[in-house]
């Protein structure tokens, strides 16, 4: 007996099963059947350990340990939606296509927008290869044993597919499953869990993959990304996920006019409760790749999609209180303290206010009955107060004028909504805030520090800066409360890795007002090191590409401040990145300096993302749009007819990739 086809053919057999139960809802075969076979694979493959198969329907079961989940890079960014709440919003973004693609014919992939934990998988020779959250878009954590477990993802694909791809998706929980969930908690006593979104994101992170094996979570595909893919519109790519063996929501439609979309929309805003699934709006994409191709993406979003969300649920409560928050700047946040009160599937009790001027244009009042929606169903928010119940003893609002936690006098900058804590340096909340922000993973990423630590650090005198983080030692950790010698030995150790970081992530770390990550970056490649920008002038910094008044002032004065110098000069002394490690790149050159590119259409040679990495390798820059300060387009097939008419108005050359290629080889 040929012992590898026997177990082939019945690893081949359970996954047809499979596919059948989670992703058909079409069973064939009984549940004692079924655990029949999968007892005889797990005897077959125990006898016969060389003929172990990571991707077996035998290891959907778990019990995998995992003690820490590994960041890593995605192949293609994770870019997240922007919104829209009225039909308006989409006739608006529909016009702004339309500029771009001069009034081309389009056609529109109309897709529920299900409310889970995002996932990008992916798929090598058809087998599932990895498995990582969407963290930040950039890079997320590595979760691929617990999503092994999850019955309605294929191990093995079916049909003819590519070679390797990514697909991303959303990882939900039904309500019938969430409610089993809960009710098993109730009768042994525990704590229900709040809404079946965070519950399926709490379980991507469980430690033992058994445990997320026994949730009953299901995966919802609804996107490809790669190379060769051979698919030409969004609609056909959701069918071809259907062939390979990938649950694909089947309420998908193919619309060919924003008219169409508007009947999507208003249907499944209605019979969207009889849906198995939490969802909160569609998503509209348009449907034709070289289009999205053309319509390119912003910093943080795709132009050819957008999501229209469903309007929010709303309630009324009762106003207890109003508590003042501190931020990291100084930054007041007024939050109003509710009656407990169940919103959108969770309990919410308290709200941000935003600042004085909202709680005076709402006129809102201790003991008022307030409204209280979720913005994007996500974060509570009042939005208006029943005046039919209000009080008539009740008294208007006086915003406070001192800080809740220095009693430091606030002020006001002109033309700004917020009042400010002046006490940079003195005030616990802005000292605790900085350091929480310099150690967070997208600035230092310091592995064994997180945010209440920073405050018990801070609170027993250990750091008053996040300079001081570096002079950090075992002995002086040990005594704090909940801290062990292997968590004291981590933090340290990640405090030194945390060396290692580049300028770029540094500089954001600084915590410099209005420098988020894309500043950063710019100030980086422009200036190369602390010191150059430190010595910068408001004009300079204003010359700078994407630097305007409002930024160029606060860097001036950050480092006008003689505390901000000190911290820096002791983050030198520990050997900090505060400079660009130039790296050599034999290929590079000089020949486009001065020159600014922009990419439009498709390409034989190269993509597009090589074709701008080579215009930044030599020198040159990439423009996102078609301007007089453009040298040059380059040009592929169905290059936008807008982008044409816009080059030919400004008289701006237009060149192909081979001729680009030539003009970097001459």
């Amino acid at each position: 007996m040929d012992i590898q086809k026997t177990i082939q053919d019945l690893r081949d057999e359970l996954n047809q099963h499979n596919h059948n139960y989670y992703v058909l809802d079409n069973p064939t075969i009984s549940d004692f059947e079924f655990d029949q076979k999968l007892n005889q694979l797990l005897e077959l493959e125990n006898q016969h350990p060389e003929c172990f198969d990571e991707n077996s329907p035998s290891q959907r079961v778990g019990g995998t340990i995992t003690k820490n989940f590994n960041t890593v890079v995605h192949d293609y960014r994770m870019y997240s939606l922007d919104n829209s709440y009225s039909k308006e919003d989409l006739i608006d973004w529909e016009s702004r296509i339309q500029k771009v693609l001069g009034n081309a014919s389009l056609q529109y992939t109309c897709e529920l927008k299900y409310d889970g934990a995002s996932i990008s998988i992916t798929y090598e020779n058809g087998k599932l290869k990895r498995a990582v959250t969407r963290g930040d878009g950039f890079q997320g954590d590595d979760v691929t044993n617990n999503i092994k477990t999850i019955k309605s993802i294929p191990l093995q694909l079916k049909g003819i597919y590519p070679e390797k791809f990514d697909i991303r998706g959303e990882i939900i929980l039904p309500f019938e499953g969430f409610e089993k969930m809960n009710q098993e908690l109730i009768e042994i006593g525990e704590t229900p869990y709040s809404n079946p979104r965070n519950t399926a994101s709490g379980s991507l992170k469980l430690q033992d993959s058994s445990e997320v094996a026994k949730r009953p979570l299901e995966c919802l595909l609804y996107f490809i990304v790669g190379n060769n893919l051979n698919i030409k519109t969004q609609f056909e790519s959701l069918q071809a996920a259907r062939d390979w063996g990938f649950k694909v929501p089947k309420e998908a439609k193919l619309a060919h006019s924003i008219q169409e979309v508007f009947e999507f929309i208003d249907y499944w805003d209605t019979h969207r409760h009889n849906l198995p699934y939490e969802t909160d709006g569609v998503v509209i994409k348009v449907n034709d790749f070289n289009q999205q191709d053309e319509l390119g993406y912003t910093a943080k979003s795709p132009r050819w999609a957008m999501a229209y969300k469903f309007k929010a649920e709303q309630v009324s409560t009762n106003l207890n209180s109003i508590s003042y928050q501190v931020g990291r700047t100084g930054s007041i946040t007024p939050v109003a303290n509710l009656e407990p009160v169940q919103l959108a599937g969770t309990i919410v009790k308290r709200a941000s206010l935003h600042n004085a001027d909202q709680i005076e244009k709402l006129d809102i009042r201790i003991s008022d009955t307030v409204f209280v929606e979720k913005g994007g169903e996500i974060i509570p928010k009042i939005i208006g107060v029943d005046f039919a119940k209000r009080n008539s003893n009740s008294e208007v609002t006086q915003y406070i004028t001192h800080c809740p936690e220095c009693n430091s006098v606030l002020i006001r900058i002109n033309g700004e909504a917020n009042h400010y804590c002046p006490n940079f340096y003195g005030c616990p909340p802005q000292i605790i805030g900085r350091i929480q922000h310099f150690i967070s993973r997208k600035a230092m990423d310091i592995e064994g520090l997180g945010g209440e630590t920073v405050a018990l650090l801070y609170n027993n005198g250990l750091v008053k800066d996040y300079s001081d983080l570096y002079e950090l030692t075992v002995e002086q950790i040990l005594p704090l409360e909940r801290i062990a010698q292997k968590s004291a030995e981590n933090l340290v150790n990640g405090v030194q890795k945390s060396k290692e970081i580049p300028f770029e992530r540094v500089l954001y770390a600084l915590g410099i007002r209005y420098v988020g990550e894309t500043v950063a970056k710019k100030l980086v490649k422009h200036y190369k090191s602390i010191d150059a920008i430190e010595k910068a002038s408001l004009m300079d910094l204003i010359l700078v590409d994407e630097i305007g008044d409002k930024i160029a002032q606060s860097v001036i004065d950050f480092f006008e401040n003689q505390k901000n110098i000190e911290i820096i000069e002791r983050l030198k002394q520990f050997r900090i990145q505060l400079e660009i490690v130039e790296t050599f790149n034999p290929n590079a050159t000089n020949k486009l300096e001065g020159k600014t590119f922009v990419v439009s259409g498709v390409f034989e040679q190269l993509s597009r993302d090589d074709l701008k990495k080579a215009i930044e390798d030599n020198g040159g820059k990439v423009g996102s749009s078609i301007s007089s300060k453009t040298d040059f387009v380059i040009a592929g097939e169905n290059m936008g007819p807008a982008k044409l008419e816009k080059a030919n108005q400004l008289k701006v050359p237009i060149i192909s990739e081979f001729d680009f290629i030539n003009m970097i080889n001459a």
